[in-house]
């Protein structure tokens, strides 16, 4: 008996809303892989070649810190989405990613997908939508992040 894992790719939050056939077309760039705590996933520079669809455990994004050492930016858990660097030129990653702790996961290899992009645009753009949303949810946590640490701007100043 074959095991699909369209059911499993349903279930996560970025394609929940996805047809059957959008579905079908991410499973075949679609695998399972599991990391230990403390494994790099990816590193800084490398090609970017794949994302990553966390099913259990945590990951960290770092980069090098001045200092010596990492700078962990964000986690990422259950649910979450790692990885939009497989979708925009030149495709390297920005930041190491670093499991935290046991991790099972859904790779999709990036090249796959935008081949299909490529060749469906239908399909591309259902892609580059779910993206585009993932990037700016990604980019307004950022910016409240970076008031958490800085604070707003005093009386009399402007953004």
């Amino acid at each position: 008996m074959t095991t699909t894992l369209e059911p499993l790719l349903r279930q996560h939050p970025l394609f929940a809303d996805m047809d059957d056939d959008t579905i079908h077309r991410i499973t075949g760039c679609a695998k399972n892989v599991r990391f230990r705590s403390g494994d790099v996933v990816a590193r800084q520079g490398e090609a970017a070649d794949q994302f990553f669809l966390i099913r259990e455990g945590r990951i960290a994004l770092e980069m090098p810190a001045p200092q010596g050492g990492a700078a962990r930016l964000q986690t990422a858990d259950a649910g979450d989405v790692v990885g939009w660097s497989w979708l925009v030129p030149p495709y390297h990653w920005h930041f190491d990613l670093r499991a935290v702790s046991e991790v099972r996961a859904f790779s999709i290899d990036g090249r796959c997908l935008r081949e299909k992009c490529e060749s469906d645009p239908r399909f591309g753009y259902q892609m580059m939508k779910q993206f585009s949303t993932l990037v700016a949810d990604r980019l307004e946590a950022t910016r409240l992040q970076l008031l958490d640490l800085y604070g707003s701007p005093g009386p009399g100043t402007h953004p």
